[in-house]
This record gives structure tokens, C-alpha cells and sequence, in this order.
């Protein structure tokens, strides 16, 4: 079953989960011909393997923290802070404690 994106005009909540955030899940927000926007749960000690993507993309910590390690250097990024990356950077995230980021991808049209 596919997953239900937001639909144009639609408001998404992007409040901080809070106490609830160690039984929430990653979710894809919604996806249109030129951008992807997905809300990423990671819980303290858990990572995301180096990878890349074609466009360009920005990760916003939304509540906890993590570091991203891309460009040769880790960032470390906390609640409010935002970071852009260009298409195929390889990068990897780590969670320092309970997190959520808002992850945006541009889409390559070729």
C-alpha cells in the first residue's frame, strides 16, 4: 500500500515529537516532479551509511541532534540548525541523541 503524501496547499505539522519521538518512524512527506521533502526519525546511537543523491538536498534538525559527516569534516547539527549539501556529495549521519530532521531533495530531471 502506498504511502499518502501531503497534497498541495496541505499544512504539514512538523512540531517536535517530544516524548513520543522513540516510537515515531521515518516518513516521506510528500513528492512532486522536482522536490522530495521526508521527515527522518534516527534514535541516539543509530546511523545512516555514507550515500549520495543526484540533487541538491538541505537537513534541518527538527529536535535532538546529529552529526553529518560529509565534505571530508563533521558537523554537527542541533535543533534549528540547517545544513545544504550539493547533488552527489557523499554524506552519512550519525545521532548523537534522539533525533528528527527534515530532509528536502531536489530532483534531477534527466
Amino acid at each position: 500500500m502506498a504511502l499518502k503524501h501531503a497534497d498541495p496547499g496541505q499544512v504539514i505539522d512538523l512540531s517536535p515529537y517530544g516524548a513520543a519521538l522513540a516510537q515515531k518512524q521515518s516518513i516521506a512527506l510528500f513528492k512532486s516532479g522536482d522536490l522530495e521533502v521526508m521527515r527522518l526519525v534516527l534514535l541516539a546511537g543509530k546511523s545512516m551509511p555514507s550515500h549520495d543523491v543526484a540533487g541538491e538536498i538541505t537537513l534541518q534538525c527538527l529536535e535532538g541532534s546529529v552529526e553529518v559527516a560529509a565534505g571530508g569534516a563533521t558537523h554537527i547539527l542541533d535543533a534549528g540548525c540547517l545544513m545544504y549539501l550539493p547533488g552527489r556529495a557523499p554524506h552519512s549521519l550519525f545521532a548523537l541523541e534522539d533525533a528528527s530532521v527534515l530532509v528536502t531533495v531536489a530532483l534531477k530531471r534527466n
